[in-house]
């Protein structure tokens, strides 16, 4: 265990895959985890975790009503030190909803925590700097490369208006979960390693805030990403659409 600190962690979409790793690991290292799903059914899958002392919220993080539901019981329970943004969907409407709309959503929301880590992607290269025109209400299939973009962008905005908050997005690599496939080439232990360190470590580059990491190596993102105009247009478009402020 990094940190001798025991951290309350919230880890979104924590049914499986890096996100179950995560809050498996952590659960283990002695932290208090809350764990999360996005239905009954899926939730079933965590009972190994809550009999071991996790937390269980469910909420469909596609759905802001349900967002804003969960962040309010959120703040009436204990108070987070961390939330590892790791809920995420590959294609379809639910793309912007639930990628960057519901962190969007949770940041705001939840002033808070003081370290927060957004999963991003590799494939955040691709992404377009564009804002006119978004679908942020999922009414038809987005642009997972966008919606990258969009939360890498999203961390550094954070690390930057927040100054009291250790914000970071993390590239997890191409790994063998339910998303990635069973070929997925990258490290499966890798993947949710550095979320985990950048949610609890008291090492020195761990209390570092707005980096691009993968594999705990810091690396540089889309340039966008770091525009503080296209971050601000950014969180203007993400206020507008949902009437919230990341302060």
């Amino acid at each position: 265990m990094d940190s001798a600190t025991v951290h309350r962690i919230l880890v979104t979409g924590s049914a499986d895959g890096l996100g179950r790793l995560a809050a498996d690991t952590l659960l283990t290292e002695g932290h208090e985890v809350v764990v999360h799903a996005r239905d009954p059914d899926r939730a079933e899958a965590l009972r190994p975790l809550v009999d071991r002392g996790a937390h269980l919220v469910v909420a469909d993080l596609g759905e802001r009503d349900a967002v804003r539901d969960l962040a309010a019981r959120l703040a009436d329970d204990a108070p987070l030190d961390a939330v590892i943004h790791n809920v995420g969907v590959w294609s379809g409407r639910a793309v912007m909803p639930v990628n960057i709309v519901a962190p969007y959503l949770l940041t705001a929301l939840l002033p808070d925590p003081r370290r927060l880590v957004y999963l991003s992607s590799g494939s955040h290269y691709s992404g377009r700097p564009v804002l006119d025109g978004v679908d942020w209400q999922g009414r038809k299939p987005g642009s997972y490369g966008d919606s990258k973009l969009y939360v890498t962008a999203l961390a550094a905005a954070v690390a930057r208006v927040r100054p009291g908050v250790l914000s970071n997005a993390v590239d997890p690599g191409w790994v063998p979960t339910r998303m990635g496939g069973a070929g997925a080439p990258d490290d499966l232990e890798l993947g949710h390693r550095t979320q985990e360190w950048l949610a609890t470590s008291d090492d020195p580059e761990a209390l570092t805030t707005g980096g691009y990491w993968y594999h705990r190596e810091r690396q540089e993102p889309h340039a966008a990403a770091l525009d503080v105009g296209f971050q601000n247009r950014l969180l203007g478009a993400l206020e507008r659409e949902t009437g919230v402020a990341v302060e």
